[in-house]
């Protein structure tokens, strides 16, 4: 079965946010980092998608010079789409359906910024559309909302995707079954 990484909005516009100093993992590079290095060790396809708003002369406007992968981050490499994106999950605004199909990957491996937000929808579209979906939780961070804490807003979409949406995953138990992890 063929497999895709899948990385999420990992990019500078979300520094320029007042929110940045609430996020929960600063150092999210780290493990998306040891995704992708897995995801190109176990021959699986990695796009990588950023998040935009144009027009809009915030963060997310391509215009204003932040709609680029976090600097941490390994480059793409030769082969490796990078999408934009101006929706909240990866699939309705870029072609990502047309190369999974073309590629044809039936499992996602997904990851990025705004675990509930962009990262969770993209699961669950992605359920939706027949793919198996692996959520690597520690690859994912986001931010306190309201009175929620940023760890009672991911292990609530832990427990939403799990067995329904996805197989929620860790970076570590990834590695561990290295070339044999399924949805």
């Amino acid at each position: 079965m063929k497999r895709a990484l899948i990385v999420i909005d990992v990019q500078e516009s979300f520094r320029a946010l007042p929110s940045w100093e609430r996020i929960a993992n600063p150092k999210i590079a780290d493990p998306v980092n040891r995704l992708v290095g897995l995801a190109r060790a176990e021959g699986d396809q990695v796009i990588w998608v950023l998040h935009t708003e144009p027009g809009s002369g915030g963060a997310f406007d391509p215009e204003q010079g932040r709609t680029r992968l976090l600097e941490e981050l390994e480059r793409p490499a030769p082969g490796e789409p990078v999408l934009h994106k101006t929706a909240h999950n990866a699939f309705t605004t870029t072609r990502l359906q047309r190369l999974l199909t073309e590629a044809g990957v039936r499992e996602l491996v997904v990851c990025g910024i705004r675990t509930e937000q962009c990262v969770e929808t993209t699961a669950r579209v992605g359920s939706d559309l027949g793919y198996g979906v692996v959520f690597v939780t520690d690859a994912t961070t986001t931010h306190p909302i309201g009175a929620l804490s940023a760890e009672s807003i991911v292990e609530r979409t832990e427990a939403v995707l799990r067995d329904r949406f996805a197989r929620i995953a860790t970076v570590a138990e990834l590695e561990a079954e290295s070339g044999a992890f399924t949805a």
